[in-house]
C-alpha cells in the first residue's frame, strides 16, 4: 500500500510600529520547517504595550477604527456571506476555482465549497492532511497541494519530524477530484525544501508545477544550500502517479541578493516565495525574496530569466506578483514582517509592506522591469492588527487595472492601477481588530475574484463572499471562467 492511499473607514495614526525587520529575521530563522515566514500552524499572539492597547482602545472608542470583529466596508461593497471553519481548524490559506467550486487551503488540509449560489456557499467534504501551508490548486480531475513542513512521511497522516532527520518528508500531494465529496490522494512528490508555494503551467496532456521553496541549511539532509532555483514537476493528466520532478533550473546563478550586511533589511534570497505565470504570453513573474524577476516560460519544462530587479530601499520581502490584463506591468508585494506583523501604520509608512507597480517595456529578451510607484492601503491598523500586502487578484474590467488584494487584518483593498504612477483605493472590507490588548495573527490571506464575486479566505474567520457594484468594475461581471488558480493567470481578454 502506498503512503497516500491510507485512510485519508479608519482615520488617524495609531501608535508605534513593531520593530519589523528584527522580527522578519526571527521568523526566518526556523527555516523549512516551521513554515516562514508566512504564519504558523497556530497564530501567534504576542503582548503590546500598555500605551499601544490604550491606544487601541481610545481608537475604537472614537470610532477612528472599528471595534474587535467588527465589520465594516465602503459603500460600494456589500458582505454576503461568512462560513466559520468546521471540521479543519487549521490556519486557512488559499484558494483555487473550478466551475461552481472553491477549494480552499488550511494548513490542516483543504476545503471543497459549491459556491453555485455566493450568497449561501455550503461545504461539499473537509479533508484532513496536515502539512503546512497546504497552497491549492487545480487543474481538470487533479488538485495540488503544498507541504512546507517537514513530516515523518508523505500520508495525511504524517506528524511533525525535525528537518534534520533524513526521512523527513516536503513537497507536493496530488488528489484526484473528479468526485467533489470523495477526494483521492493519488500521488505524492518530494521537492527540495518543500514546497512554500506552487504554481501551473497547465498543458493538453501535462501539469507543469513549479515549485517555490527556500531557506535551506547545512543541517537539513534535502535541502541543502545553494538553493537558487525552483524545482519543475511533470504530471501527467492520464497518469498523476508518474509525476516527478524533471529538472532545477538554477534563477541566480550568482546567489542572488546577499541580503545584510551589504543590504540591510532585505532578507536573502535563497530560492523564491511565488511565481505567477502567464502560458498565453508565455511569460512568468517571480517574488524570490531579495529580487523580482520576469521569467520566459516558451518551454515550460525550462523557464529561463530575463530580467531581475531589486528594491534595496524599502522592500524586505518579495512575496508575491499579479500581472495586469495586457501583460504590459507587474504587481510585486513586499510582505514586511512575515504576515505576522503590525506593519500598517504611520511608524512603518506607506513604502515599506506595501505593492510595488512596474511596468514592462521593450520586446523579447530585451524586456525590463521599471518601476513605477508603490500602493499601501490608506487605513491604518491597529498595533494589535498583522496587516501587510499579501494575495491579490485581477478584477478584469474593460480598460483599467483593477486589484483585489488580502492584507491580513487590514481586511480586503480593492485598488485601481490603471496610472501605473498614482494607484487608489477604490473599495474595502474589513473587520476591526481580533483583540485589543495582544497581536494576534489574522485576517484575509487570499481576496480573488471569480465570476462576479469576491471571496476571500479569512485566517480565523472563515470564508467570505463579497460583491462590489462599482461603474469602474462593472464591465468584469461579463467574464466568466471554468477554471481559475489565480498564480496561473488566465488570458481575460
Amino acid at each position: 500500500m502506498k503512503p497516500w492511499e491510507r485512510p485519508p473607514q479608519r482615520r488617524g495614526y495609531l501608535g508605534a510600529a513593531v520593530a519589523a525587520f528584527g522580527l522578519v529575521a526571527t521568523l526566518l530563522a526556523a527555516g523549512p520547517a516551521a513554515a516562514t515566514p508566512d504564519p504558523g500552524d497556530t497564530p501567534h499572539r504576542e503582548r503590546v504595550t500598555q500605551g499601544q492597547q490604550s491606544q487601541v482602545r481610545e481608537a475604537i472608542e472614537n470610532g477612528d477604527i472599528p471595534g474587535v470583529d467588527e465589520i465594516v466596508h465602503s459603500d460600494n461593497v456589500s458582505h454576503l456571506a461568512n462560513i466559520p471553519k468546521q471540521d479543519i481548524k487549521g490556519t486557512n490559506s488559499d484558494l483555487a476555482f473550478q466551475g461552481r467550486y472553491a477549494f480552499a487551503g488550511n494548513y490542516d488540509g483543504f476545503v471543497i465549497y459549491d459556491i453555485s449560489r455566493p450568497s449561501k456557499p455550503k461545504i461539499v467534504s473537509q479533508v484532513l492532511c496536515p502539512g503546512a501551508q497546504n497552497d491549492v490548486s487545480v487543474s481538470g480531475d487533479l488538485l495540488f497541494l503544498s507541504t512546507d513542513s517537514s513530516r515523518s512521511d508523505n500520508s495525511c497522516n504524517s506528524t511533525t519530524q525535525p528537518a534534520t532527520e533524513k526521512s523527513s518528508w516536503e513537497g507536493m500531494k496530488v488528489f484526484d477530484i473528479s468526485d467533489k465529496r470523495n477526494p483521492v490522494y493519488v500521488a505524492a512528490v518530494e521537492t527540495a525544501c518543500g514546497s512554500h508555494t506552487h504554481t501551473l503551467v497547465p498543458e493538453r496532456k501535462d501539469v507543469y508545477i513549479y515549485v517555490s521553496s527556500y531557506a535551506p541549511s547545512d543541517t537539513f539532509p534535502d535541502c541543502q544550500p545553494p538553493h537558487d532555483g525552483i524545482s519543475v514537476i511533470k504530471v501527467p493528466r492520464k497518469a498523476p502517479e508518474k509525476a516527478a520532478v524533471i529538472d532545477f533550473p538554477v534563477l541566480f546563478p550568482d546567489g542572488g541578493n546577499p541580503g545584510p550586511p551589504a543590504n540591510p533589511g532585505v532578507i536573502e534570497t535563497t530560492g523564491c516565495h511565488d511565481l505567477t505565470t502567464f502560458p498565453a504570453l508565455k511569460l512568468a513573474a517571480g517574488a524570490c525574496m531579495g529580487d523580482g524577476i520576469l521569467l520566459d516560460i516558451a518551454d515550460p519544462a525550462k523557464p529561463r530569466v530575463i530580467d531581475r530587479v531589486q528594491d534595496n530601499a524599502n522592500f524586505n520581502f518579495w512575496h508575491s506578483a499579479t500581472f495586469n490584463e495586457r501583460g504590459t506591468k507587474v504587481v510585486f508585494t513586499d510582505e514586511l514582517g512575515g504576515g505576522g506583523a503590525a506593519t500598517c501604520n504611520a511608524e512603518v509608512g506607506p513604502n515599506h509592506g506595501a505593492d510595488g507597480i512596474y511596468d514592462i517595456v521593450g520586446k523579447g529578451d530585451k524586456r525590463k522591469l521599471v518601476f513605477r510607484s508603490y500602493y499601501k492601503i490608506p487605513r491604518y491598523q491597529a498595533d494589535t492588527e498583522n496587516c501587510v500586502a499579501h494575495n491579490a487578484s485581477l478584477i478584469p474590467a474593460k480598460g483599467r487595472d483593477i486589484l483585489v488584494q488580502a492584507w491580513y487584518q487590514g481586511g480586503v483593498s480593492i485598488w485601481d492601477f490603471t496610472d501605473s504612477d498614482r494607484p487608489k483605493e477604490i473599495g474595502y472590507f474589513e473587520r476591526g481588530p481580533l483583540s485589543a490588548d495582544k497581536l494576534g495573527g489574522g485576517g484575509s490571506w487570499s481576496a480573488y475574484y471569480y465570476n462576479g464575486y469576491i471571496y476571500s479566505n479569512d485566517i480565523a474567520k472563515g470564508l467570505d463572499v463579497l460583491k462590489i457594484d462599482d461603474r469602474r468594475t462593472d464591465s468584469a461581471a461579463s467574464v466568466r471562467l471554468g477554471e481559475l488558480n489565480v498564480q496561473t493567470q488566465p488570458d481575460y481578454r
